[in-house]
């Protein structure tokens, strides 16, 4: 019964201990035990490698977001660059995370063949050369193109990492440092965005491009020169049949599936308004040029504190009490833009990117909690979900504005918001008849 707490799950604070086997192990196979005796041998605040691996991550989480994102910022000059509309211009968004979001399962298996920091350090350099590719797209097939392939590129990232913190980082901690990658995730998709549109200001969207390019070649080199060795992962199998048994047995799991529907939820939010909110604020009655445009990301900073307290908000709250403020917070946000008041849509902003990143680090630390075979595929499903999430929210984002304008992006993600909190009220109902069935036992 315990696990319909908190989401049907542990709190964070309980210390509670956990089995993992890996996917792929026989049965005979000794599994790793999370329990108080072995967590003394994994990463904790203040031990010397702590530091290193968060900095590493972090650099890592800054490159992912940046590239994933780069073009997001720069769609008006891209519509007006190529001469196409602004759905058609999302493509280059959600063609990059559409391509996460497919091959994420795919490689986070290979990364139980060769290891997480082998996979996370290939993805990083392939995507950052990819990224110093794109700038010279001639059309708009090419440059969506070379972003497909830049997602899968980057697919090897996010899986693997959360694989990696489950692993090496003692399971108490584990909601710490999980907010600390994501807030590098904000950091990078601020950097990149902002750093696209100024220099697209001060020259053309291909050098705003090629700008984010170089920021995440200088990540990657920090993250290799960091990113500790792995003292617990031990390889396991790629065979597809296993690779399927996992999935099936993920998929199969309801706690899991909520949390995947959870994350999907949030990131269509936040995927439709700020892959549209740059034509807005490009238009009347706002009107601001280029660089103001991409420096409007600077909210993004927000996004780093929520994602990095989140550890604190559940062990106050409890992990569906913390979903509940994030989404309440991230439904306020959007109906604060509705206003006509620059300084309105901006305060909306800033509680979208709060409460998106809460929300998105409590549900993907209790993906790595709640699974207790294959962490990697339970992580790489998760990272599916809110990836396809992000594609369809950017591509029907961009059709509900040109449809019906900035209204029409606040229905679909008023809609997302009042699915996301129906599956938690669902979870919470069921914890509550659970618990009486449990005392009355």
């Amino acid at each position: 019964m315990q696990r319909a707490y908190g989401l049907c799950m542990p709190p964070a604070d309980t210390g509670a201990s956990a089995v993992i086997v890996r996917a792929g192990a026989s049965p005979s196979s000794s599994p790793v035990s999370l329990s108080s005796s072995s967590d003394d041998s994994r990463i904790a605040p203040g031990d010397p490698g702590y530091r290193r691996m968060s900095f590493a991550l972090f650099a890592a989480g800054v490159a992912t977001f940046a590239l994933l994102y780069s073009t997001q910022a720069l769609l008006p000059a891209i519509s007006d660059g190529l001469g196409v509309t602004a759905d058609q211009a999302s493509w280059t968004v959600s063609g990059a995370t559409g391509g996460l979001a497919l091959a994420v399962v795919p490689l986070s298996a290979l990364s139980e063949r060769f290891g997480r920091r082998a996979m996370m350090t290939a993805a990083l350099c392939v995507a950052a050369l990819l990224g110093l590719l794109v700038p010279f797209a001639p059309d708009l097939g090419w440059l969506t193109g070379l972003r497909v392939a830049q997602g899968v590129a980057l697919a090897g990232v996010p899986a693997s990492a959360m694989a990696y913190l489950a692993e090496e980082v003692r399971p108490k901690a584990l909601v710490g440092a999980v907010g600390l990658f994501v807030a590098g995730n904000a950091i990078g998709g601020m950097t990149g965005r902002i750093l696209a549109g100024w220099v697209a200001q001060a020259w053309d969207w291909r050098a705003g491009l090629a700008s984010v390019g170089v920021l995440a070649v200088v990540c990657a080199v920090v993250f290799r020169l960091l990113i500790p060795k792995a003292r617990h992962f031990s390889p396991g199998s790629v065979a597809p049949r296993d690779l399927a048994r996992t999935v099936g047995r993920h998929l199969s799991d309801p706690l899991l599936v909520r949390l995947y529907l959870i994350g999907a939820l949030f990131m269509t939010v936040f995927g439709a308004v700020y892959t549209v909110i740059g034509y807005r604020l490009a238009a009347a009655p706002f009107s601001l040029p280029q660089g103001l445009v991409g420096s409007v990301f600077l909210v993004y900073l927000v996004g780093t504190l929520s994602s990095a307290a989140a550890g604190r908000l559940v062990g106050r709250l409890g992990r569906r009490g913390a979903l509940y403020l994030a989404m309440s917070t991230t439904t306020l946000g959007l109906l604060l833009t509705l206003a006509s008041s620059l300084t309105a849509v901006l305060l909306g902003l800033v509680l979208i990117t709060a409460g998106f990143f809460a929300g998105h680090a409590v549900a993907s630390s209790s993906v790595s909690r709640a699974a207790t075979t294959g962490r990697a595929q339970a992580s790489a499903l998760y990272q599916t979900a809110y990836y396809l999430g992000s594609s369809v929210g950017g591509t029907v984002g961009a059709l509900a504005f040109r449809a019906g304008g900035w209204d029409g992006v606040i229905v679909l993600g008023l809609v997302a918001m009042v699915g996301a909190a129906s599956i938690t009220l669902y979870a919470t109902r069921k914890a509550l008849v659970e618990r009486r069935v449990s005392v009355r036992a």
